[in-house]
Formats: C-alpha cells, structure tokens, sequence
C-alpha cells in the first residue's frame, strides 16, 4: 500500500518520498486515514512503528490552508521529553516543506532560558510541540493561549504518565475547548493510559498493533554472565573482539553514565555520556555527534530508551538490566529500526539473574546464558530472607512490601532496651 493511496495531499506525498519513506508502516496505514477522517484515536504500537509519522501527516494535512493572522495555536503535540520535542518538530518540518503555506511550528521544553520561545510565540504558532511543564510556564506568561486548538495529540502517553505529569495533563486539558480530536499515541496499554484514554477520547478507533513481546525478527538478543566488577573491561573486549562502531550502553543512573564513559575514554575509547543533567544543548550535540560517527560508545540512562532516533545504530547493550520489562523492551528498540538488523546484549551478574529471569518471564523469552572466555563469573547470588518479619502483620505470600521492609530496618536499627 502506497502513501498516496491514505488520503494525503500531493505535498505531503512528495514531501514523505524525499524523507526516504517508500511504503507506510502497519500503524501508519490504519492510524492516517481515520484521523484524516476526524476519528479519536487510541493507538498502541511498538517502539520504531512510525508512530510520530503516524499523527504528524493527519495534523499538517488538517492544517492545511487554515493558516491565520495572528496564528492561533490549532494543533498541540504533548511529549514527555525535550529530546522528543525536537525530534517531533523535525519531523513536522520536513513534512511540510512542500506545502504552499507551511504552518508555524513552535518546539518549548525546558532546560532552556524561557525568553527565546517566549519570543518565537510572538505572532502565534500553528502547531506547537511541547513538554507539559515549559507549556503552562509559557501560558502563564501569557505567550500563548489554547482556547482554539483542535487537535490534540500525546505522544508517548505511557511515559507523560510515568514521568508524573498526570497533573499537569490535568490543568492543560482543562485549557482546551471540549470540542476537539484527540490522538493517544503509545507504545504500551498501561491501566492509567486506558483510564486517560476512556475519559477523554470520543468513540475512538483503537489501533493495538504492537506486539507485548520483546524485540522483533531485526532484532538478535544476547545474554551474558559476567561478574558486575569486570563489565566494563567486558565491554572493552567485545568492542574489540566484536568489530562493533557505534554502542549505546545502558546505565542505571547519571553518575554510572558519567564514570563509565569516562573509564572507557580513559581507556581509549571515543566514549560519552548523555543523561539529563547535561544540558540541552550538551545533549543535541551528544545526539549530533553520535549519529554521525564522532563517538563510538554514549553512555545513557533511560533518558535516551524513549523518543530518540538514531539512525542505523547496530548494538545497544544493557549494562544495568532495566527497572522493568517494558523498559527492557525501549531499551533494545533502539536498534533494529527501519527494517535494519540490530544486536540487544545483556550483562547479567549473580546478583541480577532472577531480575532478568523475571523480564524474560515478562516478555516471554528464553536466552541462552553465554559465558566469554576469560570473563567467566564467579560470583555467587546472595540469598535474600523474603520471608515477613514477625509483628510486621505479614503479607499476602512471602514476599514483603515496602512497609514490611521499612518496619523491619527501623526494627533492626532500634536500640535493645
């Protein structure tokens, strides 16, 4: 199925070949024409579908010749982070470049001076992309209102809900006019989407195209033992032994992102990291200077698991296992985009093996344990006591809940009297 067969204008089909898309994606066949259509949408579909081409070309073709002065703001993407605010703006920009008049687009995230947007909201803007916070900071400065937007859509809606922007979604949709078409886009169908999603949407079209499971045929899987204190020699090895160009590796927090990358570099390696304490500028060059080979290795937290595309990357690899199998799933996304091969490894330890027992649990995989010669673990799993601490109350089964466990450190730490 072609593009020009979805209802498109002659602009945003040529506008879409010269960006390099031959054919629509699954969610991209079904998801253009019915919000071409005026329909609500509800749709769920896996990291790397397409999903911002998805609601990008039924926007700008809505748009389409409804251009005013001054420019009220008719369309609003909400988005979870700065990153992906940039990168939905990109896109909106190179689709509408063939347009005979191309909409006002205005990107506003924070971690940035407010006054720069402040001053490109001067004279409106047609469609504006933003995070929840640096939206109401600017529409609290008065730079711009939302009485007249007529399509709203959430980006990423499992991670504006995850991130904790529930209220701030609260006193937005408060802003909008109550008539409107709305678009949920996401890549999970967490509860609190679905709750979202019934009291806002209007007689939706679901779309659930994205398989629950980890990891597509692009994608190759891997799982490593290897004892926690030799990973980064580990990782070392294989960059050697493997051949491999460009790595995003996977950290638990900001300061394992900035000492491991630095331990590499140190090493010899061109080695980066990225995480939100950097700038936002520090960051778009991080992205830049990745994309086009001028780092092998960057460094991330789960920052970069989300919303980030960086064009044929080979290798992502989990140093620290993922809190969760859905971010397990965004993580290894980042690869095998856009039809090209990719390569998932994981570094299990002894310490980690029933967490990621539970995410293959979760995802419904089985890898092979392998062991590189010359990294053999031999570490050993501590046994964790799960059992409840007596005059806690218990729980339901022998695992105990966070009460449990803050009852029993305060015990164990209380003087004997």
């Amino acid at each position: 199925m072609p593009f020009s067969s979805l209802g498109l204008s002659p602009e945003l089909i040529r506008a879409v070949a010269g960006l390099g898309f031959s054919a629509p994606t699954p969610i991209q066949s079904r998801a253009i024409p019915a919000a071409i259509a005026g329909s609500d949408l509800l749709a769920v579909a896996q990291t790397g579908s397409g999903k911002t081409v998805a609601f990008a070309l039924p926007v700008l073709q809505g748009l389409a010749g409804k251009q005013y002065a001054p420019r009220p703001t008719q369309a609003l993407v909400l988005v979870p982070t700065r990153e992906l605010a940039v990168q939905v703006t990109e896109v909106l920009r190179g689709l509408s470049q063939y347009l005979p008049r191309p909409p006002k687009i205005a990107a506003l995230f924070g971690g940035v001076s407010v006054n720069p947007q402040m001053m490109g909201l001067r004279g409106g803007a047609d469609i504006v992309v933003a995070t929840p916070g640096r939206l109401l900071d600017l529409v609290a400065h008065h730079a711009l209102t939302l009485s007249a937007v007529r399509m709203l859509v959430l980006d990423e809606a499992d991670r504006l809900l995850d991130l904790g922007f529930s209220e701030e979604l609260g006193r937005i949709l408060a802003l909008l006019p109550p008539r409107r078409q709305s678009l949920f886009f996401s890549a999970t169908f967490a509860p609190d989407v679905a709750a979202l999603a019934s009291s806002l949407l209007h007689d939706p079209l679901r779309l659930e195209l994205a398989p629950s499971l980890a990891g597509g045929a692009d994608i190759v899987q891997r799982a490593i033992r290897v004892d926690a204190s030799r990973r980064t020699e580990l990782l070392r090895h294989l960059l050697k032994q493997e051949g491999w160009d460009r790595v995003l590796v996977f950290v638990a927090t900001q300061y394992a992102a900035q000492h491991v990358a630095w331990k590499l570099y140190k090493a010899g390696l061109f080695a980066t990291p990225f995480h939100g304490a950097l700038s936002q500028g520090a960051r778009k060059q991080v992205l830049e200077e990745f994309g086009n080979g001028q780092w092998d290795i960057v460094v991330t937290t789960d920052l970069a698991a989300r919303g980030i595309d960086i064009d044929r990357l080979p290798v992502v690899l989990n140093y620290d296992l993922p809190r969760s199998a859905v971010d397990y799933v965004h993580r290894i996304g980042r690869t095998g985009r856009a039809a090209q091969p990719g390569l998932a490894v994981s570094f299990v330890s002894a310490q980690t093996e029933a967490h990621f027992r539970l995410i293959e649990k979760r995802q419904r995989l089985n890898l092979a344990r392998e062991e590189i010669a010359g990294f053999e673990p031999v570490d050993s799993a501590t046994v964790v006591d799960l059992a409840p601490v007596p005059g806690t109350g218990g729980v339901k089964g022998k695992r105990p809940s966070k009460k449990d466990k803050l009852r029993a450190s305060v015990a164990r730490a209380a003087p004997d009297t």
